[in-house]
């Protein structure tokens, strides 16, 4: 039986576990959580683990872990489990973006020689796109609609009047890597799509406020030596956070039960 550690036990790593914690291959739990939420962690893992407040000097050795936390966190905790080559899956995507992340964490990997697995989240035909980038791509486009409220709190509020919309606006334009620093509870799609298909600088993004959405729409246009694709998604919200698609957390759930089963799919 596996063991895995969880890092970050908010909404999303709750949804996970709760979806997890009965599979019989996964033996015990280590959740990494802040000092102040630790007793609210420990209560809700119950007799499935235990809470750890440093990946430093772990008892036990998890056999992959899975980050859950935030772009904050990625930066300074994934690349030290990939130097003890913790091989880690990551929600945080978005964070990939900032200058030198993918260079420090593919160092970290190859020092550790563990394995850095990106998820989708929200999106379908990355698979495909990943599969079409060595034969080259001529472009790739992103476009995420999204309901007003999915906005609010990010930097679509100062871009849009988002309490007052009568009709779906784009308010941002630009690449992948511009998206994801500039939206990072909304935009890990769109540093997914750049780092699956023509890179985060060249690929084009497009953000829109619609007051007509009925959930969170996703749709990946390329065209390349392969012929060309478009793929839609209209996912709906995750009851805890509007700013994240439910099937993120799905996609998270998929990756962990990849590195158990026999057959991959």
């Amino acid at each position: 039986m596996k063991t895995i550690l969880l890092a970050g036990f908010g909404a999303m790593g709750q949804s996970i576990f709760d979806q997890l914690k009965d599979d019989p291959r996964i033996g015990r739990w280590m959740v990494l959580e802040r000092a102040e939420r630790a007793d609210d962690a420990r209560r809700k893992l119950g007799t499935h683990g235990q809470v750890v407040q440093s990946v430093d000097g772990l008892e036990t050795r998890p056999d992959f872990a899975v980050e859950c936390a935030g772009h904050e966190v990625l930066g300074t905790l994934v690349p030290r489990l990939l130097e003890q080559g913790i091989d880690t899956i990551v929600a945080s995507v978005g964070a990939l973006a900032l200058p030198g992340m993918v260079e420090r964490l593919d160092a970290a990997c190859q020092a550790g020689q563990a394995q850095l697995t990106l998820v989708p989240g929200a999106l379908a035909g990355v698979d495909a796109l990943a599969a079409a980038r060595d034969s080259g791509l001529a472009s790739v486009h992103y476009t995420g609609r999204k309901p007003p409220g999915s906005w609010r709190g990010t930097a679509a509020a100062s871009l849009c009047d988002l309490e007052h919309l009568a009709e779906a606006t784009v308010f941002f334009e630009g690449t992948a890597r511009e998206a994801a620093a500039t939206f990072p509870q909304n935009a890990n799609v769109a540093a997914m799509v750049g780092l699956a298909g023509m890179g985060l600088d060249q690929t084009r993004v497009r953000l829109i406020a619609d007051p007509a959405a009925g959930g969170n729409t996703h749709t990946i246009s390329a065209r390349g030596a392969f012929g060309r694709m478009e793929v839609m998604v209209e996912a709906a919200a995750f009851a805890a956070n509007p700013k994240t698609s439910a099937l993120a957390g799905m996609s998270i759930v998929r990756a962990v039960r990849n590195r158990l089963n026999a057959i991959v799919i």
